[in-house]
């Protein structure tokens, strides 16, 4: 079963048995009989035994007497109330209970978390945490799930290195790669790393054809724009099929989506922000649905801005902020500065997308704009 954790399940899980499987106590003290409840007043009951989680009372429980109850141990049988022990002052095999208490008090009945035969998890659901409880509480071991997405990742770049190796004049390191196997990762995504490809037709176009031979899904970084050493969509075109090229959003324009043999492809632009917030708005839901997964859109929030954020109209922009929340549950956000497509320190500090739309000219401290929390995403 914790094999299955992070997996997307792949079929209905019904439950074989009732949660609880018997009725038992919320909580410490008497279980007794609702016909002995005082309406008014007060009533003394005897103690005829106890009831432990795993040593049940097994006896009859007669008209005036109460049985010592720890939560979960099973209800005797019988009883149907049980009574706080804080509420049922004893004296020896005595207890007293005052009028106040109603039938069922402090009784977990049986199948009321789960029926037997009913529906426990539906096709689609990831399994987290609280699901591998679920349903390790229906006695299962083993559950069907889909088969992992596969994807090929790579960069282009002359000027790339990865990290341990020596830069030279006008060369950097490859973060983007790094990045998007962090994201790729905590998809539960099997991952075929590729590599820095060179600025070469060849090579890229060998590269490619590879990686539609043996995955599911291609995932690229750089060599999608106009530049003169930037061959991606040339070799796609040639090679498989474009559906979208560049999108009115910032960062992240020269985004590519189209198709190679039977492999999805995604060109992402180079710089490392706009690598970053295509893959989370646009690859990261492309993913969920091939695997099967049914999630919610991100949740977006109002919040009153108390910075002043430039911007052109035209295109979406996503900036990122910082968001707080005061005292008294007002939301807040700010930005993290400079916005340029390749500061990635912005990414790192920040944790929420703020939203502009196409025509807004900008935003003034005070106003309330949208953001979208990292909470789901990152």
């Amino acid at each position: 079963m914790r094999a299955a954790l992070g997996r997307v399940l792949a079929e209905p899980v019904i439950s074989p048995i009732d949660v609880p499987p018997a009725s038992n106590s919320a909580m410490d003290g008497y279980a007794v009989l609702s016909a002995d409840l005082p309406n008014t007043g007060s009533r003394t009951l005897r103690v005829a035994g106890k009831s432990l989680a795993g040593t049940p009372f097994t006896g009859e429980v007669m008209p005036g007497q109460a049985i010592r109850i720890t939560t979960g141990a099973l209800m005797p049988p019988g009883t149907d109330t049980v009574i706080m022990q804080e509420r049922a002052p004893r004296e020896g095999d005595q207890i007293r209970i005052q009028a106040g208490h109603s039938r069922g008090d402090y009784v977990r009945r049986a199948g009321e978390d789960i029926g037997r035969g009913e529906t426990l998890l539906t096709p689609g659901k990831r399994l987290m945490p609280a699901e591998l409880g679920l349903l390790t509480s229906v006695g299962l071991s083993e559950v069907a799930v889909t088969r992992r997405l596969r994807a090929a990742l790579f960069s282009t770049g002359d000027e790339l290195r990865s990290p341990g190796e020596a830069l030279g004049p006008g060369q950097i390191y490859d973060s983007n790669r790094n990045a998007l196997y962090g994201m790729l990762q905590r998809m539960e995504v099997e991952l075929v790393d590729l590599g820095i490809v060179a600025d070469d037709p060849n090579a890229i176009r060998d590269t490619l054809a590879q990686a539609a031979s043996q995955t599911d899904v291609i995932i690229t970084s750089g060599g999608v724009s106009v530049g003169e050493a930037d061959y991606v969509i040339q070799i796609l075109d040639e090679l498989g099929k474009i559906d979208l090229w560049r999108i009115a959003m910032k960062p992240g324009k020269p985004l590519a989506v189209g198709t190679l043999g039977k492999a999805i492809f995604f060109g992402l632009p180079g710089n490392p922000v706009s690598t970053m917030v295509t893959f989370y708005q646009f690859v990261k839901p492309a993913l969920l649905q091939m695997m099967g997964q049914l999630e919610p859109a991100p949740v977006q929030l109002r919040a009153r801005c108390t910075s002043r954020l430039t911007k052109v109209p035209g295109r979406l922009e996503y900036q990122r902020g910082i968001l707080t929340q005061d005292a008294h549950g007002a939301l807040s956000v700010s930005t993290t500065g400079l916005q340029e497509s390749h500061i990635l320190t912005s990414m790192s500090r920040s944790n929420c997308f703020i939203i502009l739309p196409a025509e807004c000219a900008g935003v003034e401290p005070g106003e309330n704009i949208e953001v979208q929390p990292f909470a789901g995403l990152i």
